[in-house]
């Protein structure tokens, strides 16, 4: 590990005072290249099309139907409250980026605002969860491929998409961004028309025959069929297809203009939820049974089923492989400049911390496929062992990302206000009670993690994962001083000799 120390200024006890300024690493591009080295190679309309297809996931197509099964109708209201949640969680990101653009994002706050274990801890975490995405990712492509051409098997086609999506990586992170851009924009349009051609069925305009009207809503054991307790259930489902709203605040370092980047994506997060999430959730429940098992399969396909629309299946499975491309392609960028981040504060291999000529982070990328090639093995040869451990010791991540992003955010804002009250241009509201009331509320889906019992699994091995990490961060930054003396003794020597 590298020994080289944090960019924040330590104050009593170690406890980190002070935001980085204009010339703080991560604080910005200047000139075509930001601080720490990394190209500002992405385009306003990249950031644009990251920033409103990240919200948008492979589980959203595939895995909202068994959320749906779980709460029947009542998953609306799952949605909506995991929606506020990330909402208030983005809300909070975006005043700390906004105030500094940094690769680490979070991570490089917690290091700020609550010590060098925070970020360290966090932010390995990250890199771990997004480095089990891209297994996870690469075993879905191969299966949809295959079930195009048989001939080719599904470990092929899983290593051939983690190698050209690797290659665009390496390339430029502009390369990174016109395939985001393209992934995401199929995405966006595929979900703006199916919630159309929805709404008009719903109304009885074609393609549909008859008014839907809300009957399926309020039929079929009510719209709480399960009971209330149903509510929370759906929302450990569907919570974690959030994930990925906040790669647009790793992505703004490498932009033009950073600040203005994140403003705008977190302006916009509310409308986005509520349409692609909440919005396409609206449709399929209100146009079919909840408990029709073609829901509970593949919600989206069953509606455009319905509606006797031609090719359904073929047109979702293209959706849903664009959305697991998209997926890929998103992870190994976020998990590689969350590596470089670690790096450059010295909480990995100081590698992790170099750029090539193109200026991106080549050894932190071939890090973090070389983890996910891993992964995909073992998710062939392993998969109910070792690769299900993988997913469950990752699976409650993003509650962890989001409780330091609160804790971090108390902080800062209040050395923000002290020290430079004009970066404050994006502002978290009703600041402190509102940051209070996010982690109660993240708290007590931690809690219920742990009491319901489709969920405790995940939970506990996630927080061991956080022990075991957060342990070795520990040890590492008590070694850290000790380094740092012994450095300036054999220098102090040098100079003598």
């Amino acid at each position: 590990m590298g020994a080289h120390p944090s960019p924040r200024s330590p104050g009593a006890g170690g406890t980190p005072t002070g935001v980085p300024t204009a010339g703080d690493p991560g604080s910005g591009p200047a000139g075509g290249q930001s601080q720490d080295g990394l190209q500002a190679g992405l385009k306003n309309r990249h950031l644009s099309m990251i920033a409103i297809g990240g919200v948008i996931g492979a589980g959203l197509f595939v895995g909202s139907g068994a959320g749906i099964s779980a709460a029947g109708p009542g998953i609306l209201l799952s949605y909506a409250l995991t929606g506020l949640l990330v909402v208030l969680v983005m809300r909070m990101l975006g005043e700390m980026a906004a105030a500094s653009p940094a690769s680490g994002s979070f991570s490089a706050y917690a290091d700020r605002a609550l010590g060098r274990w925070a970020g360290f801890t966090i932010g390995w975490l990250y890199w771990f969860f997004w480095s089990v995405v891209l297994a996870v990712e690469a075993t879905a492509a191969g299966a949809i491929l295959t079930g195009w051409v048989p001939a080719v098997p599904q470990w092929a086609w899983a290593l051939l998409v983690m190698i050209v999506l690797t290659g665009t990586n390496l390339v430029s992170v502009g390369s990174f961004g016109e395939f985001e851009f393209w992934f995401a924009g199929i995405k966006v349009v595929a979900i703006v028309v199916f919630i159309v051609v929805g709404a008009l069925a719903i109304f009885g305009l074609p393609p549909g025959d008859h008014a839907a009207g809300m009957s399926n809503l309020t039929g079929h054991g009510g719209f709480l069929p399960h009971g209330p307790g149903a509510i929370l259930s759906g929302m450990l489902l569907v919570v974690f297809s959030f994930m990925g709203s906040e790669i647009v605040t790793l992505a703004a370092g490498e932009s033009p203009n950073p600040v203005q980047a994140v403003r705008k994506a977190v302006n916009s997060v509310i409308w986005r939820i509520a349409l692609f999430y909440i919005g396409s959730i609206a449709v399929i429940v209100t146009l079919l049974p909840w408990n029709d098992r073609a829901v509970a399969k593949s919600p989206y396909v069953a509606v455009l089923q319905s509606l006797n629309i031609p090719y359904a299946g073929t047109v979702m499975d293209v959706v849903v492989l664009t959305a697991v491309l998209s997926c890929l392609n998103s992870g190994l960028y976020t998990a590689s400049r969350m590596a470089f981040s670690l790096g450059q504060r010295g909480d990995a291999p100081k590698s992790f911390a170099t750029v090539n000529k193109g200026g991106v982070p080549a050894v932190a990328i071939w890090a973090s496929v070389a983890f996910g090639f891993i992964a995909t093995i073992f998710s062939y040869t392993s998969k109910d062992t070792i690769f299900q451990f993988l997913l469950n010791s990752s699976g409650a991540v993003a509650l962890f990302v989001w409780l330091v992003i609160c804790f971090s955010q108390l902080r800062m804002r209040r050395t923000l206000e002290r020290e430079t009250p004009e970066r404050l241009t994006v502002r978290m509201w009703l600041y402190p009670w509102l940051t209070y009331a996010t982690i109660g509320l993240i708290v007590f889906v931690v809690g219920y993690m742990f009491y319901d019992p489709d969920g405790r699994e995940q939970m506990v091995l996630s927080v061991v994962a956080a022990v075991v990490v957060l342990a070795v961060g520990l040890i590492l930054d008590r070694r850290r001083p000790r380094e740092r003396a012994a450095d300036e003794s054999a220098a102090k020597v040098a100079e003598r000799a």
